[in-house]
């Protein structure tokens, strides 16, 4: 009998609201902002699509959003899912429970705040997982001098870090369907704080891969983002 290949899939976690971009007196989530005439969401999922290798997009949403499916209108390979949850980490594992992937499929999970994916470095994400069969996430090594602080006010220099082992993470970030569902799932019940997928993964064992990522990848936070993403786009 023969195996059944894996399929790639993307799903974009779209129930945040981004208040931290909301400075310019925005009154909608910060995904659906227009940059040089369509919502940021859009330009985050055709990101993906723009590989044919990625079978479908999944964007999980609150269930109230009215938005979503009028930003993705007429794009193929597409899927708006009411599956969002009060954190990233529970948006994604809940649109993977929501979703038919099969646990030996891949997923590639994008922030909807990172419209400037460039095609190379996705290909290279997924050509780099693939051939290792190991899960892996774009990142950028860091350039300047890295220094760990207190956390009081004013901060104080605890010591300098060494910047050749700080590398900063980004999206896409992929791994196996299963592998990452049960990694989420365990450990937002053991109250494990999240802050992207590859965390999930090192908490339950795994070491994803670091793929060499780009500037304009950079994510859209403060509302002055909006003005360098415009540029570059």
């Amino acid at each position: 009998m023969t195996a059944v290949k894996p399929k790639i899939h993307g799903l974009v976690p779209a129930g945040g609201v981004g208040l931290r971009a909301q400075a310019l007196g925005a009154n909608i989530p910060k995904q659906y902002r227009l940059i040089c005439g369509k919502p940021m969401l859009q330009w985050a999922v055709e990101a993906l699509l723009a590989d044919s290798r990625v079978n479908q997009v999944v964007v999980g949403v609150q269930a109230e959003d009215t938005w979503a499916v009028d930003s993705l209108a007429g794009l193929t390979r597409v899927c708006v899912r009411p599956s969002a949850g009060v954190t990233r980490a529970l948006t994604v594992l809940q649109t993977l429970q929501q979703s038919e992937f099969a646990d030996h499929d891949w997923v590639l999970v994008h922030d909807a705040a990172r419209p400037g994916l460039p095609l190379f470095n996705l290909v290279t994400l997924i050509d780099a997982c693939l051939t290792q069969q190991r899960g892996g996430l774009l990142a950028l090594p860091v350039a300047d001098t890295v220094k760990l602080a207190t956390t009081t006010e004013p901060a104080l220099v605890v010591k300098t870090l060494p910047r050749e082992t700080i590398w900063l993470a980004q999206t896409p970030q992929m791994f196996r369907v299963g592998e990452l569902k049960e990694a989420l799932g365990q450990a937002l019940q053991a109250g494990v704080v999240l802050t992207d997928e590859a965390s999930a993964m090192e908490w339950a064992g795994y070491q994803p891969m670091l793929v060499l990522g780009a500037v304009r990848n950079q994510k859209v936070t403060w509302a002055e983002d909006f003005e360098w993403i415009e540029g570059v786009l």
